[in-house]
């Protein structure tokens, strides 16, 4: 049916559908800041914001999230701010080196073991 053909008495049904690929959609890190993106985050500034940088990372299936919190406290000195096996989301805090070894790490690995599609790391 054509939207411009619909009277108002008829309802638009749209079905949304999620097909995850396996990917990394998005990497970014946030250098130096500012303290209240610590305290929107639900992360503590009394532990987190000295470490000066933030890290996220967005990827499909969601479930992935959980190895990358793994690899990325294995393989730098940084906090896990926050996991979600649902969404997919995974933040990390620590010095602005450390979190950039680490995404580095989990794109490395997500790429060339795990056959992910992946992104380039940005940063604000």
């Amino acid at each position: 049916m054509n939207l411009q053909d619909m009277t108002k008495d008829e309802k638009l049904r749209i079905i949304q559908e999620i097909v995850p690929g396996k990917q990394i959609t998005m990497a970014h890190i946030i250098a130096g800041p500012d303290e209240i993106i610590y305290k929107k985050l639900g992360l503590d500034p009394g532990v987190d914001y000295a470490r000066a940088a933030i890290g996220i990372l967005t990827m499909s299936p969601s479930e992935v999230s959980i190895i990358a919190g793994d690899l990325a406290i294995k393989t730098a000195n940084v906090e896990l701010g926050f996991i979600d096996r649902f969404s997919g989301t995974l933040i990390i805090t620590g010095r602005i080196s450390e979190v950039e070894a680490a995404l580095q790490a989990i794109i490395k690995f997500t790429g060339d073991s795990l056959g992910f599609t992946v992104c380039e790391i940005t940063r604000t």
